[in-house]
């Protein structure tokens, strides 16, 4: 029996959209995209919402519409995928990593507190496997505690008032927690919906702000109109817009990125967050299989769900307390072997040569490292069957017998 990781859940009706949506005649950014930002913003309690290319893009363009960049920090995780730094890097800004909590994925808050400087603009918070940071209440107690300290380059810095706090929720589209949706926590909340996602466009991605961005006095159109134009090159038209009689004329008013997500991608993402309730229900239910499974055996598992959260579903992370890393790639191996496809989420960012040679090292994050050395992640999607699951599960008791 062969189990893929996480293949995209695609069925008939994605199929139908998007071959509507080629033979409308409009297949770049246009009517759709606009429809799926509306249902996204709808989804997540949010007055807008903005749709790019990616979740990388939402996370450097809205650092860029803070105006940050150049001189100042961003502080993030060790503990989690590149993107969330890497477009630290891209701004212009300057990284700083944190360790996790002892025997925990998340980022530490005391060690949040002991890095902010005078030049620390920004906080990446990351919701891991689609479980809402459980401490974004401290971080924002640490940006008021901190307001003396910061600086603001700009007017919506001078607008906020204090550091900016982010939400890297590659993972967590339709999370709650304490009965906010995942989006209407962190000042700005950036969404995956990458392939492998719960919520699929292919590639893309979304981004939200909560009312404590507006109740500073940032506008939202203003907000909504400078990722527009951020994302097609400083051009004051879209392509759309340029169709109307006598509209072409437009103008450049920066060298901006081209990173705008296109009507075939909302397309699919408009089927996708139709069918999305239903989606995370099976999800859950997989969850409960496994955790099932697993009950009593030396693994330490998350919490997916509890009374004043739920999660997305999105990643099954398993540490193996009696395995090294090497055994851990040892049993990836042998599943791999019996065609079970797993993964490890993630190696610390100060393992990859990248951030090497940024000058962080491993030894300064042992808590990350040691989620790390014993992190297998089991396939979990919504094309997984409950037979798959049984034998992923067995199969992955058996080696842990060994």
């Amino acid at each position: 029996m062969r189990v893929p990781f996480s293949p995209p859940d695609i069925t008939e009706e994605e199929i139908a959209e998007v071959a509507d949506t080629l033979r409308s005649g409009w297949i770049t950014t246009g009517p759709r995209t606009k429809e799926f930002e509306r249902k996204i913003a709808s989804y997540c309690r949010t007055q807008r919402a903005v749709c790019l290319n990616s979740a990388t893009a939402c996370l450097e363009m809205t650092l860029r519409v803070m105006g940050i960049g150049p001189g100042d920090e961003v502080i993030t995780t060790a503990y989690t995928y590149s993107a969330t730094c890497s477009s630290i890097c891209h701004a212009g800004a300057t990284p700083v990593l944190v360790d996790t909590l002892p025997g925990r994925y998340e980022m530490d808050p005391q060690k949040v507190r002991e890095a902010v400087t005078e030049r620390t603009k920004a906080i990446i918070c990351v919701d891991l496997a689609g479980i809402i940071y459980d401490s974004y209440d401290e971080i924002f107690q640490i940006v008021e505690e901190k307001k003396a300290l910061f600086h603001p380059s700009c007017e919506r810095q001078e607008a906020l008032g204090r550091i900016l706090v982010m939400s890297d929720a590659a993972h967590a589209f339709g999370a709650e927690a304490d009965g906010r949706m995942c989006g209407q926590i962190a000042d700005f909340t950036c969404f995956s919906f990458h392939a492998v996602k719960n919520l699929t466009t292919a590639e893309g991605g979304a981004v939200t702000w909560s009312e404590t961005v507006t109740a500073a006095g940032i506008d939202s159109e203003e907000l909504y109109q400078e990722y527009m134009l951020l994302s097609l090159h400083g051009q004051s038209k879209d392509a759309l817009a340029k169709t109307q009689a006598g509209a072409w004329e437009y103008d450049i008013v920066a060298p901006y990125f081209k990173c705008n997500m296109t009507d075939i991608m909302a397309a699919i993402g408009l089927v996708q967050i139709k069918r999305y309730p239903n989606i995370l229900k099976r999800r859950r239910e997989l969850i409960r299989q496994y955790d099932e499974a697993l009950k009593g055996c030396p693994v330490s598992l998350l919490n997916h769900y509890g009374e004043s959260h739920k999660s997305s579903g999105h990643l099954y992370l398993v540490r193996v307390l009696d395995k090294s890393r090497k055994e851990c790639n040892n049993m990836i191996t042998k599943m791999a072997e019996a065609e079970i496809a797993t993964n490890v989420h993630y190696k610390p960012l100060p393992l990859l040569t990248a951030y090497k040679n940024m000058g962080f090292d491993i030894k300064d994050f042992p808590n990350a490292y040691a989620q790390f050395e014993n992190e297998i992640t089991l396939p979990l999607h919504t094309c997984l069957t409950d037979e798959q699951l049984q034998f992923t599960a067995e199969t992955f008791l058996s080696l842990l017998r060994e």
